[in-house]
């Protein structure tokens, strides 16, 4: 992997952003289990931030750069409560926020930090049903977002992951829905779109696309 070539695919990302009529759509290059290089290239690529989904790793890769010197960073991992501390000072966007006890911790912490900044944050929606995907419910997306902005949080919009069996139909329903509620619910944001459904969530309107291995290729073993 080097900077010329992760530059080269992102702009073959861009390309197919814009056969797919997005204009403005933001590119989170998952950086999981790549190494500090990784944020390099993105950063050197153009890419609008980087996505973590491990909070050991992401707080050893934060030791080796200045915050000044890289992109913003978003938590696109299952977040435990217990990790939030740690992360707290690291995370620029939390964007698997999915239940009511995340929200409180991130309250807490908001409310408890040292110098004055926002507390940015995406509600992650389970909108395939399907038992195993992270997410909350859509019918407990109005609570919760109401539970964080009467906490101090910035809501700026909705995350969610298509279904896993990529079927095309489902993986557009799925999207169509995200949409609708964020409409609902008036936040502007719509992070959906990984590596193999780019151009459905374009498409459905998403925002923000969330691609690693047609960026940086292979992915190593889990950490």
């Amino acid at each position: 992997m080097n900077q010329i070539l992760v530059a080269t695919r992102v702009a073959e990302l861009r390309d197919r952003i814009a056969r797919a009529g997005g204009v403005g759509v933001g590119i989170v290059a998952v950086t999981k289990t790549f190494g500090i290089d990784a944020w390099n290239d993105a950063k050197f690529a153009g890419c609008e931030a980087v996505g973590e989904n491990y909070a050991q790793e992401l707080i050893a890769k934060s030791q080796q750069i200045d915050r000044i010197d890289r992109l913003p960073v978003h938590f696109i991992g299952q977040l435990q409560t217990n990790k939030i501390k740690s992360l707290f000072d690291i995370v620029d966007v939390w964007q698997s926020v999915d239940r009511a006890s995340v929200v409180t911790e991130l309250v807490k912490r908001h409310a408890g930090r040292a110098t004055s900044g926002r507390c940015e944050m995406l509600l992650q929606v389970n909108t395939t049903t399907e038992i195993d995907k992270g997410g909350c419910d859509p019918a407990e997306a109005k609570t919760l977002v109401d539970q964080a902005r009467q906490g101090g949080l910035d809501v700026t919009g909705l995350m969610t992951v298509g279904p896993t069996d990529m079927d095309p139909v489902k993986t557009r329903a799925a999207f169509r829905l995200l949409n609708e509620m964020a409409q609902d619910l008036g936040v502007q944001h719509l992070s959906m779109g990984m590596t193999a459904d780019v151009e459905i969530a374009v498409e459905e309107g998403s925002t923000l696309v969330r691609v690693g291995t047609a960026l940086f290729g292979q992915r190593p073993r889990s950490v």
